[in-house]
Parts: C-alpha cells; structure tokens; sequence
C-alpha cells in the first residue's frame, strides 16, 4: 500500500509521454500542403558548426535524467509537479500550434565542408528529423524549463558546481539549434519568451495571487469608505 501510495504521481509521465509522442508522430507524417516558412535574416548569418551536435543530442539524456530525478528522488512532490505542469504547457501549446499552423524553414545546409564523425551525426539527425513544425523550439522549451525546475528544487538550490554545470549545459543546447540549423531565432525567442510566462505563473503564482488578494481587499476598502460618507 505504501509503495502504490508513494509512487501514484508517476502516472502522469507515461500517459502524457504516449499521447505527446502519437501526437508528434501524426504531426510529422501529415501531409501539409503549405508551411509557413518563419526564418529571419539573422539566421543566415549564424554560421553552421557540427560540433554542437554533442549537446543537442545530450539533450535526450538531460530532460530525462531530470524528469526521472524529480520522479523518484525529491522529496518534495511540489518541485515536481512544477516542472511537470511546465513541461506540459510549452509542449501541448507546441502541438497545437504545429496543427493548426504548420512551419518549418530551408536553412538546412546541402553540403558539408568537412567530413568527420560529427558532420556524420548531424547527417544521421537530418534523416530522422524534418525541418518543420519547429515553433517554439521544443529543445530550447524544455532545457530552460529543466534548469528552472533544478535552480528552483529544495533539495538542489546549494550544490553551486551542479547549477553551473546545468546552466552551462543549457546554453549549450540553446545554441546548439541555430549552430545545427535546426531551429531559427524566432523559434529560440518564442521559447524562451514562453518559459518566461510558464514562470510567473507556475512558480510566481502565489506572488500574483497575493498581488490579485490586495487589490481586491484595497477596492473593498475604497467601497467602505465611500459608502460610509
């Protein structure tokens, strides 16, 4: 009884992760007739460099090492249910705006001036991902919203070596899509501008509601004093 009891939120990660990944997998097989192409000028001034293909791809482990993390291991079930409610918004908000505006951009470099085993793998990352529904880029959503959920836990705020590392590890991806040319600025500032709002409102809310509680209560007073002249 104890272990079902302790272990009854974990049941959101594999019902959320089937429907994200169906979800994603009719995404990228559906036949669009016409993309929005979203890329800007300063993205063709980002020169292409493959060896940011080892944190793109160290990005799978990270979002799952931390979720695991927050699952199994903090004590606290709300530092948990903060980055899963994060997780969840940025990434069903991705699905949505991929259905009902598909994007994508041509940025994607035809030839490769070098040949090495990094230039291999971002060969091998352009076979099994196409280059649309990339708004908001869902690599630079998650990895703010981890190193958020880790700069935030009770149980990790003091280990200053481990929040370094993450922060830098972070960056590292961030840039990483542009430097890959799989995703354009516009996609990492729709990101991060959404990170942003998923803060105030999962992590700031008891600000804002105490904000909301004392207007309320001064309009109250404002009410009484009027109706009492």
């Amino acid at each position: 009884m104890n272990a079902k009891k302790s272990s009854k939120h974990l049941w959101i990660i594999p019902v959320y992760g089937i429907f994200y990944l169906l979800s994603f997998s009719f995404l990228e097989s559906h036949v669009v007739d016409h993309r929005e192409i979203i890329q800007s000028r300063l993205d063709d001034l980002i020169p292409f460099s493959e060896i940011f293909i080892i944190p793109y791809f160290l990005w799978f482990f990270y979002i799952a090492a931390t979720v695991a993390y927050f699952a199994l291991f903090q004590k606290n079930l709300k530092d948990y249910y903060h980055l899963l409610a994060t997780l969840a918004i940025g990434m069903t908000l991705f699905l949505v705006i991929s259905l009902i505006w598909p994007n994508g951009h041509t940025l994607r470099p035809r030839t490769f001036e070098r040949d090495n085993i990094f230039v291999d793998l971002v060969q091998y990352l352009y076979t099994i991902d196409t280059p649309t529904n990339i708004f908001p880029s869902i690599h630079v959503f998650n990895s703010v919203a981890c190193c958020t959920a880790i700069g935030n836990s009770s149980a990790l705020k003091k280990h200053k070596i481990l929040q370094a590392c993450i922060f830098i590890l972070t960056v590292s991806i961030v840039l990483s899509t542009v430097f890959l040319k799989q995703h354009t600025i516009i996609d990492v500032i729709a990101a991060l501008a959404l990170n942003l709002i998923c803060y105030q409102l999962i992590y700031k809310y008891q600000n804002i509601l105490a904000f909301v509680k004392a207007l309320g209560e001064k309009r109250k007073k404002k009410i009484f004093h009027s109706d009492s002249f």
